[in-house]
């Protein structure tokens, strides 16, 4: 069966097809393969047959529709490995416009799908490539990321693309009206009702962090210090990891600055500036911290990363960061809980 006929046996009234072909497309989703195997495939499929090409790339974009949502998903992967094979050959190069059309429809699943998409696209090309088209596919992420969408799955589904979109999106951060905006969707996607939404959207500010450091301070001020320790406090393990890790991120930026700082000849003028949000979050984010390291699992396995473990190590690289800030307001907790009869509490002390 080709690859045609899989993505075309989903779309089947006969329920025994559209399985077949389901497992088919499970079973190439977890193939394996190297950078020479898949330089070799790619090499493959350009010197296919342009008609069947056409074929099968008419057969993926269809299969966006489906109501089977392994079937899209393996569509979306398929879409997004042909594209980052033709698109640096000059070819498919209204892909892109495709995928955009259908994040506009009424159809809700086409535009998850059309979103998961575009992301998958944003991770496996490089940023070189997609750049001039940023300004379109930021729009529609944007949108579909905005508070107003309806639904939940589109907003994760936006996030998630955002989140893979971010490193060619540099010229959009270097215009205050649209970083506002970028920051705006993203900070409200933190209070969406649906966690994996605000998971997402946290770990979108982790990366962010990681990439513009230098155009966060009015952020930081007007929402970022507040909702991130909201968050590291939140029920969710997924939610508070990823707020955790947003400080740790703060952390190993301003660590590296301090590095660049020691090795930067006297007179010489810093090429970036050290805001220190650690130390001036400190008050808020070291209390939150101590209180996560509490949060021991007994019956956790022990390479599994956790609250504590995440909490551990943030207020590891804090320390790192602020220097010796750090000690004063740490030793009343240690003096009040390294007898204290909860172990928990205990061995968060001696920790």
């Amino acid at each position: 069966m080709s690859f045609a006929e899989i993505l075309g046996g989903t779309l089947s009234p006969d329920a025994n097809i559209r399985e077949q072909a389901t497992r088919a497309l499970e079973s190439a989703e977890n193939e394996n393969f190297d950078e020479t195997r898949q330089e070799q495939h790619s090499q493959r499929w350009l010197q296919a047959d342009e008609g069947v090409r056409g074929q099968v790339k008419q057969g993926v974009l269809v299969t966006l529709s489906s109501e089977n949502r392994q079937a899209t998903t393996a569509a979306a992967q398929a879409i997004a490995a042909i594209t980052a094979t033709e698109l640096p050959q000059g070819q498919w190069q209204d892909v892109i416009a495709t995928l955009l059309q259908n994040v506009t429809s009424s159809n809700t699943g086409l535009k998850i799908s059309s979103l998961q998409t575009i992301g998958f696209i944003c991770e496996s090309i490089s940023p070189e490539i997609l750049a001039a088209q940023s300004n379109t596919i930021l729009t529609a992420v944007v949108q579909g990321a905005n508070s107003e969408e309806p639904s939940q799955e589109v907003r994760y589904a936006a996030i998630t693309a955002l989140l893979n979109s971010l490193e060619f999106v540099r010229q959009n951060f270097d215009n205050e009206g649209e970083r506002n905006v970028i920051m705006q969707t993203v900070c409200e996607a933190t209070q969406s009702p649906d966690d994996s939404v605000q998971a997402a959207a946290f770990e979108c500010l982790v990366r962010i962090m990681q990439l513009y450091y230098d155009k966060m301070r009015f952020y930081m001020e007007k929402a970022l210090y507040g909702l991130t320790v909201i968050g590291m406090k939140h029920e969710d393990e997924k939610i508070a990891l990823q707020a955790i890790e947003f400080w740790s991120t703060v952390c190993d930026e301003e660590i590296e600055l301090q590095i660049e700082e020691d090795a930067r000849d006297p007179g010489q003028p810093p090429e970036r500036e050290n805001y220190q949000f650690a130390k001036t979050a400190l008050s808020q984010v070291l209390p939150t911290l101590l209180f996560l390291l509490t949060k021991q699992d007994a019956d956790a396995d022990e390479d599994e990363w956790n609250v504590s473990m995440a909490a551990a190590t943030c207020l590891s690289l804090l320390a790192q960061t602020i220097g010796n800030d750090i000690v004063a307001p740490v030793i009343p907790f240690v003096e009040q809980h390294i007898r204290n009869p909860d172990w928990h509490y205990r061995e968060a002390a001696v920790m």
